[in-house]
């Protein structure tokens, strides 16, 4: 096995933007699954310091946002879903908010602009939750050339195929 490059920092620190506001106060209300839709609205609230950087995002329909899983302890290389719990998995074959950096992605649809306050629609983390990052979501892979791995095997044997 071969030892970490020596010239590469061995952690970063993270600053919160802001927070996420929304409806979901405990995890287990989140939907959560391979199928789960996300319809649930929030307001993303970004810190005075950085409302300038929203400059010109109201052009996008849809934005990333990196997340920390901030009430998630410890990591699991090896985990299991409940789409599958006979199975285990590795945490970077999962969504499972127990990694080695607990750091959350979300796609969601941009509503409205108002000041440092972002209205957004499909959100999927508690409310409360730090934002790290925000960038345009501009592209995705077709349906046609998407692989769903593991999880398409599981909805099979689960009678939940898409």
């Amino acid at each position: 096995m071969s030892k970490p490059n020596e010239t590469l920092p061995t952690a970063f620190a993270m600053t919160p933007i802001g927070v996420a506001h929304t409806p979901f106060a405990d995890v287990d209300a989140i939907p959560k699954g391979p199928g789960a839709e996300h319809h649930a609205e929030g307001t993303l609230e970004l810190w005075p310091d950085f409302t300038q950087g929203l400059q010109d995002i109201e052009g996008f329909s849809h934005l990333f946002v990196l997340w920390a899983f901030h009430r998630s302890s410890g990591h699991e290389l090896l985990t299991r879903v409940p789409l599958d719990e006979a199975q285990w998995h590795g945490v970077f074959a999962t969504r499972s908010p127990r990694r080695p950096n607990p750091i959350g992605l979300s796609v969601v649809e941009l509503v409205g602009r108002d000041g440092a306050r972002l209205s957004v629609r499909g959100v999927d983390m508690l409310d409360g939750t730090p934002i790290l990052d925000i960038k345009p979501y501009l592209s995705g892979p077709s349906q046609e050339s998407l692989r769903r791995g593991w999880i398409a095997e599981a909805e099979e044997r689960n009678g939940k195929a898409r």
